[in-house]
């Protein structure tokens, strides 16, 4: 009997200890470690994103220690109880600023949750190096302060004192991009958006360096006044009703041409000035016009930018919005030519604008041409001034024919006078980048 209860005991024994020795070391690995940014040059702002990963045990501690020759500093230090299989966190590293510019190594070390080590689990450990800057770029405006009419464009030259991500002129919520030129120096159109005011148009410059340090100064602008023009739409069922059949595919279901058309003119329209960004980003760096930009020939101007429309049913006001552009009118299907050199960006059906195309010049600068009948040029097509991108058309939310004609900035609507003005050009663009 003794025999046989020491046998037992010694087998339960050797089992623990298997049993032991397997959950000791079954998982020898550490965890997986990731981190972004994980090289170049760094602020002490800039946002790290680190992740461990560990399938076997799950993931228990994350840390990191910065450090630059004799000092050093503790960015994260995470344990968690649960076993969750990959950990996500971020940090920066403000202390760093103390430090001073120069090189510093990020070290990493992730443990997981298993048996190993009698328990304390497995631990991986990698060092990253990056090169700290805390100095943000210096930025210095080469051109006079521009005199800017409320709506117009204008545009600033300048320089940055080091390599950037990204740079430009900011408007509130409005950006224009600055473009680098062969020289080193940066170009910039920008506008004086039409619903703003002389007390309220603030434009600033700014500059982000590759570490992620950001500068922005006030630019100094001479803001004009102008006052838009109010007039009033009405909208006669026959109108609603022929117009409204082209937009059932955007707006399906039953409903009234009224309900349709305030659908159309409310949502369709914001989702078509939501195009014009997009499209607005894809600009040539250099500037691809030259000289005066073109009218539609023997044309009448019949709607001004930037009126301010009522659309009247049946008495009542039912809507109100802006007109962004020029309304022109020859004949019908009158030849449409291109208003300077450039670059079709766009060439389809967008909307309010019906069949549309829209020519980039350069710098974020591009002409928009709508309610065409027919589309003679396609996406990718280099134009010269004179060419024919179509045929005047009633396509979109077109009355009669005619021509909608609209010049854009970084994708922002802006006057299209200006730019069909030789002296303005002059005086204001060309004449300003030659000094």
């Amino acid at each position: 009997m003794k025999k046989f209860l020491l046998s037992t005991a010694l087998l339960a024994i050797v089992g623990g200890l298997v049993v032991l020795g397997f959950l000791l070391f079954r998982d020898q690995q550490g965890p997986q470690i990731s981190l972004t940014p994980a090289e170049g040059r760094i602020s002490p702002r800039t946002v790290f994103k680190l992740t461990a990963k560990d399938t076997n045990s799950g993931v228990k501690a994350l840390s990191v220690r910065v450090k630059k020759n004799s000092r050093e500093f503790i960015a994260l230090d995470q344990q968690w109880a649960d076993k969750l299989v990959s950990r996500t966190e971020e940090f920066s590293m403000e202390k760093a600023e103390k430090m001073g510019e120069g090189t510093v190594e990020l070290i990493v070390k992730a443990t997981d949750s298993s048996f190993a080590a009698f328990g304390k689990g497995n631990t991986s450990t990698r060092s990253f190096t990056l090169r700290l800057d805390s100095q943000p770029p210096r930025i210095s405006v080469t051109t006079l302060p521009p005199y800017v009419r409320r709506g117009g464009s204008a545009c600033i030259a300048y320089t940055v004192n080091e390599d950037v991500r990204q740079t430009g002129v900011t408007v509130n919520d409005l950006y224009f991009p600055g473009y680098r030129q062969a020289d080193g120096s940066y170009l910039c159109f920008f506008a004086f958006p039409f619903y703003e005011d002389t007390n309220t148009y603030a434009p600033r410059v700014t500059a982000e360096d590759e570490a992620g340090n950001v500068t922005s100064i006030s630019l100094a602008v001479k803001p004009l006044h102008v006052a838009f023009k109010e007039d009033t739409i009405r909208l006669p069922d026959s109108f609603l009703d022929n117009k409204m059949q082209d937009f059932t595919d955007e707006f399906p279901g039953q409903m009234s041409s009224l309900e349709r058309f305030l659908k159309v003119n409310r949502d369709l329209r914001k989702a078509n000035r939501a195009a014009l960004l997009s499209i607005g980003r894809k600009t040539s760096p250099a500037m691809l016009w030259s000289g005066r930009f073109l009218n539609l020939p023997n044309a009448s101007n019949r709607a001004g930018f930037a009126d301010h429309r009522a659309y009247i049913y049946n008495g009542q006001q039912v809507d109100d919005q802006y007109h962004l552009g020029l309304d022109m009118a020859s004949i019908a299907r009158a030849p449409i030519p291109a208003a300077n050199n450039g670059t079709v960006v766009f060439a389809d059906d967008m909307g309010i604008y019906g069949l549309c195309v829209v020519v980039d010049h350069g710098l974020g600068l591009q002409t928009l041409y709508a309610h065409l009948s027919e589309i003679h040029v396609k996406d990718g097509d280099t134009v010269q001034r004179g060419d024919i991108l179509g045929l005047t058309g009633t396509t979109g939310m077109a009355g009669g024919d005619h021509l909608h004609f609209g010049v854009i900035l970084s994708g922002l609507p802006v006057q299209p006078l200006e730019w069909l003005d030789p002296r303005w050009i002059k005086h204001n663009i060309t004449d300003r980048l030659e000094r």
